[in-house]
Formats: structure tokens, sequence, C-alpha cells
């Protein structure tokens, strides 16, 4: 026990950063723990499309979309998105909705919104279209 009171009186800034990084990683976990927007696997994305009637929303540019998305994908622009408009999507507010993007940190805040406007069971797809391609699953154009 001595010896952390030394570290911490000889390294008062080192101990006040490892701290915060401390409290950070604690809060980001809790967040995640208690957050309504779960962030899922592939396997899972496939699971609630099929057994749920799950809606893939593909949130990428649309030179991005058109290259390939997931099959069955509706594709909305992230800017309309971030604002709160979703067209096409009024009809499945009771039902799963899965975000995807490039790389599953664009949909986090897509996924906010739709929160706030009503949507029940919002998902995001973790690692985005990325993870998709690199497991190897199909895509349509």
């Amino acid at each position: 026990m001595d010896q952390y009171i030394e570290f911490l009186s000889n390294h008062p800034i080192l101990s006040v950063l490892w701290i915060i990084i401390a409290a950070m990683l604690l809060g980001s976990w809790f967040k995640s723990q208690f957050s309504k927007i779960r962030q899922i696997n592939t396997q899972q994305l496939t699971l609630l499309v099929n057994r749920q009637d799950g809606k893939v929303v593909d949130i990428r540019a649309q030179k991005e979309f058109n290259a390939g998305h997931i099959a069955g994908a509706v594709h909305v622009n992230a800017e309309k998105a971030k604002v709160g408009e979703l067209p096409g999507l009024e009809n499945h507010k009771n039902k799963p909705i899965i975000l995807v993007c490039n790389a599953g940190i664009t949909a986090s805040a897509v996924a906010d919104k739709c929160l706030k406007a009503g949507f029940d069971q919002v998902y995001v797809l973790s690692g985005g279209m990325g993870t998709w391609q690199s497991a190897g699953l199909p895509t349509t154009k």
C-alpha cells in the first residue's frame, strides 16, 4: 500500500489521467449496458430479419449502396436520418430496425434519432457493412 501512495505522490498527473480513463471506461460500459440501442453481429441481424421481420436500413452514401447492400435493405440518406426524416419506415415502428453504415459509427447517432421518432426496437450492426462483407455474407446490387 505504501508503494501506491508513493507512486500517487510522485506522479500526480499520471495518476489523475489513469483515474479519468478508468471512469470513462466504466461510463461507456454502463451506457452500453443500459442503452435501448443494441449492437448486434451479423448472425443476430440475420435472425432478426428472418424470425421477427426486421428491416435493414442502410445509411451509407447512395453510390456505396448501389455498389452492394444487404438483401432487402432500404436506403435512407444519413443526413436526413440524423434530423429524424425516415421515409418509408413509418409502418415498421413496432418491428426491429437494424441500421447499417460503413463501420457502425454513424449508425449510432441515427439510432438515437430513431428512438426519439418512436421506434421500439433499434439495433446497429457492429462494424457496419465492413463486418458483413468480411464475413463473406452475400450482397445484392
